[in-house]
């Protein structure tokens, strides 16, 4: 296993830990960042305007597209590690 892939693991292990839940856009930042680097570019049809919940995160994922796996991976780390210092 990669050193990237050993930091994103730990990175993930080390979210469930937090002291305090992170704000909502920390939450949504971290979610399109594990979606992009575990799956790839968003698919499917964007929700419904009701569906508020699944609709942004929707749309964070969006906003990531082409962007690579590692390159997301290390932004989830990065996230992570800000999460923890505050």
């Amino acid at each position: 296993m990669s050193d990237l892939n050993t930091l994103f693991a730990q990175a993930q292990a080390d979210v469930t830990s937090l002291s305090e839940r992170p704000d909502n856009q920390s939450l949504l930042q971290l979610y399109a960042l594990y979606k992009q680097a575990t799956d790839g570019d968003v698919a499917g049809e964007r929700p419904g305007m009701m569906d508020f919940i699944n609709r942004a995160k929707y749309d964070a994922w969006d906003k990531l597209k082409g962007m690579s796996g590692d390159d997301a991976k290390q932004g989830y780390i990065d996230v992570v590690k800000k999460l923890l210092e505050a």
